[in-house]
Parts: C-alpha cells; structure tokens; sequence
C-alpha cells in the first residue's frame, strides 16, 4: 500500500539519572545512577560485588537477599536510590575466606549450599531470621507471640520461606541455622 503510515519507534530520551550515596559492606559509594536501576543491579554491575545473584528477578526466589539497615530485602525489587544513606551488607561484608561469619561457617560444616547458586541470599536471610528471632519479632507460626521465641523448625522454615533452593538442602539449611542458634544462645 503507498503512502500508507508506518508505526516508527518512539526516540527515547537519555534516562534520568541521581545521586545516591550509601555503605556497603562497610565502605562508603556514591554512584551516578539510571533512576530504574535496581540494588541488586548497583551491587552487581557498578560496584561489581557478584555474590549476590540475580534469580527470578521478581522477588520470589530470594537469591537477591541482602541485608539493609539489618533488615533482608530482595534487592531486585527495591531501586537503588531507595536506599540512600543506607548500609547494605552483601555476602562479600558478612565475612572473609579467612574469617568466616558463624553463619557461613554453619552452612559449609552442614552442607547447606549444594549448588551454591542461592547460597548467599540464604545466608544473608538466615542471619536476619535469627536476629528477629532474638529481637523477639513473631512470625506467622509463633506458639506465643508475647513471650521469647523458640527456635524451631517450623519457625525456621517459615521464616526462610521466602528462598527457595531448587537444589532441596533445606533440612542442611535448618540444621546450620539450629547450630549458629545454639552457640547464640
């Protein structure tokens, strides 16, 4: 058909870019960012801290977890200029080759990794779970929502639900966080 109107793409103007500033693992960035930019995208492609891992990227999986202001969050659902002048703890800032945090020292005497691919989002959360177990923060299984809260395994896995390992090393999962909750306690 001549002369007929063809759809052309719409010319996209350079994204909208800000500011942010926050702590991560300790140490303090300021990153020029695409407004539409994710935590995770921050953590991974900018600051190149890779132990985080994109799953899903719709906040089922939970293989994004980080921790922020102590609290887990997936972080490919929040963007990064949420989070200014926060403190954002990956994998990387929990602990070292040669200093383990007692978490993930749980999790290798345990075999609570299998893959390893949502290692560190299980980690990340798993040390959450077990600082609002201790906070006292009830959960939806909770026996008694006044008094101090057990550490279960019902607890647990209601906690942990959240992230989800293909590869099944729940009971492994359970039992190193029973284990870092004893030697809290």
């Amino acid at each position: 058909m001549v002369g007929a109107a063809r759809g052309q793409p719409v010319p996209i103007g350079e994204p909208v870019r800000a500011s942010v500033s926050f702590r991560v693992n300790g140490a303090g960035h300021h990153l020029e960012l695409d407004t539409r930019t994710t935590l995770l995208d921050a953590l991974r492609e900018h600051l190149k801290l890779t132990g985080t891992k994109k799953g899903c990227d719709h906040g089922q999986c939970g293989a994004c977890t980080v921790l922020v202001d102590g609290q887990r969050i997936n972080s490919c659902l929040t963007l990064a200029v949420m989070n200014q002048g926060s403190e954002v703890t990956t994998i990387e800032g929990l602990g070292s080759v040669d200093n383990l945090h007692p978490m993930q020292a749980a999790f290798v005497k345990h075999d609570g990794f299998q893959c390893g691919y949502c290692t560190p989002g299980q980690i990340c959360s798993a040390v959450a779970v077990l600082d609002e177990i201790k906070a006292g923060i009830p959960s939806h299984v909770s026996a008694d929502l006044e008094g101090a809260m057990a550490v279960s395994e019902a607890e647990l896995r209601e906690r942990m639900s959240g992230n989800i390992c293909r590869c099944g090393a729940y009971s492994n999962i359970v039992e190193a966080m029973t284990d870092v909750a004893g030697r809290q306690g």
